[in-house]
């Protein structure tokens, strides 16, 4: 049985002062099996985002339905993760304080939030600022933070939509690694969209490529590379090849979005 079963959703946004209507989605579907690491690719606009966000219950499709575990999505959810690309911690809460928010939330007892804050800052590589507060940190320990934040919560699916989007080339590398650190350790079911080919082939085991706007899915792609990876596979053969049938599939559907402006 699937994890995520994502089945037939599609979006239409209203116009704005009497405009015509937004056609974001298709009637896409996609099935996610327990520990896949799915990458989503496509054209700017081509509804990656409202796809992710419809998972995740911040929005609602205008048909179709989600799933998780059999039980329908209606709303947001302990869970699911959500980590974005803009740094959306409390700036009032220290790192420590920001892990815990969800678990006061639900009322865990404050040992056991201490435990799981304690076991997620060492996963994340950030003991010795517990208590710094997120002005006082860089953007990559903001959002390694707010992946410890997701994950102290025991999400059944993790939600990323372009978590490294705004780092520099260093910083992102390292984060990737991270990422597929606890993806390989803790077996995460995961849902990540990017707009970086070499991401998302360097992370996942399956990448979706959607068409553009109005977006579905029009390729789901199995990523066969050797686990535990290392930047290396990004030299072999494999990993190149693949690369090179994902930018064209992606270069036809810029080319036909451009079209259609």
């Amino acid at each position: 049985m699937s994890r995520l079963v994502i089945e037939a959703v599609s979006r239409i946004f209203h116009g704005v002062r009497g405009g015509p209507p937004t056609r974001a989605l298709e009637p896409t579907s996609l099935a996610v099996a327990d520990n896949d690491f799915i990458g989503v690719l496509g054209p700017s606009g081509c509804g990656k985002s409202t796809l992710l966000r419809i998972v995740a219950g911040l929005d609602v499709p205008t048909t179709g339905r989600v799933l998780l575990d059999g039980a329908p999505v209606t709303g947001p959810g302990a869970d699911r993760g959500m980590v974005f690309q803009s740094y959306t911690l409390f700036p009032w809460l220290t790192v420590k304080d920001n892990i815990c928010f969800g678990l006061r939330e639900k009322g865990v007892p404050a040992a056991e939030q201490e435990r799981v804050a304690a076991h997620y800052i060492a996963r994340v590589g950030l003991e010795g600022f517990e208590r710094h507060y997120p002005k006082m940190l860089s953007g990559g320990m903001q959002q390694r933070t707010a992946l410890a934040r997701a994950l102290a919560n025991e999400p059944k699916i993790l939600l990323l939509d372009e978590p490294f989007g705004a780092l520099d080339n260093q910083t992102r590398s390292l984060m990737q690694e991270l990422l597929l650190g606890i993806w390989e350790s803790e077996r995460k079911t995961v849902l990540f969209v990017t707009h970086d080919i070499d991401e998302a082939l360097f992370l996942a085991n399956r990448v979706a490529v959607m068409t553009a706007r109005p977006g579905r899915i029009k390729t789901d792609l199995a990523i066969d590379l050797p686990h535990p990876r290392h930047y290396t596979v990004k030299t072999s053969p494999e990993f190149s090849a693949y690369k090179a049938r994902l930018t064209e599939e992606i270069r036809a559907e810029s080319i036909r979005a451009a079209a259609m402006r």
